[in-house]
């Protein structure tokens, strides 16, 4: 009898896929559009903008995103206040900004985001980050109910955090045509 484990690089993954999966295909659109701008993988106001209003939101995202570097390098060792306030400051900003946005419409996407802009450190301090973000006056109050609502009691309470970085990073994928495509 094989021993089978569901804790597998390959598992993890399919689970990451699935959980992207799960997401609305505005939210899909703007964590892979995200990506693009965070880590420079597309020209992203090329691939993805529709129009001058969305190039505008891009160009944006671009000035709020220079300061991932910075907040990647200030992830706190340990949950000591004074360590957390330059982190968190930095992060509850972005966050709002991404929030904002209207395309992140809970907090599972938006730790989807953030696991893969920040990294795996950062996950004790995703709820907290998420919960001011989507407290901030910016957002309509109906949204921000949403938002809020949307983070689950396990999630806000949990006592520890898994150490392992995420490995699927959604990117865009060209369409092909079903009717140009040969059996060879």
């Amino acid at each position: 009898m094989t021993n089978t484990t569901h804790e597998g690089p390959g598992f993890l993954t399919l689970a990451e896929m699935k959980e992207f999966a799960g997401f609305s295909a505005a939210t899909q659109r703007y964590i892979r559009r995200s990506l693009d701008v965070a880590f420079d993988r597309k020209d992203a106001i090329a691939l993805w903008s529709r129009d001058a209003l969305e190039a505008a939101s891009i160009d944006a995202q671009h000035t709020f995103y220079d300061r991932l570097p910075d907040i990647r390098a200030l992830v706190p060792d340990s949950s000591i206040l004074q360590d957390a306030e330059p982190f968190l400051a930095q992060l509850v900003t972005v966050s709002a900004f991404d929030l904002g946005q209207g395309r992140i419409d809970s907090f599972i996407a938006y730790r989807f985001l953030y696991e893969r802009l920040i990294g795996a450190d950062a996950r004790p301090w995703l709820p907290a980050a998420f919960c001011a973000a989507a407290s901030m006056p910016h957002l309509p109050p109906n949204k921000r109910k949403i938002l809020l609502q949307s983070i689950s009691e396990a999630a806000a309470t949990a006592s520890g955090w898994s150490k392992r970085q995420p490995s699927f990073y959604p990117e865009w994928v060209e369409k092909v045509d079903a009717g140009s495509s040969r059996a060879f």
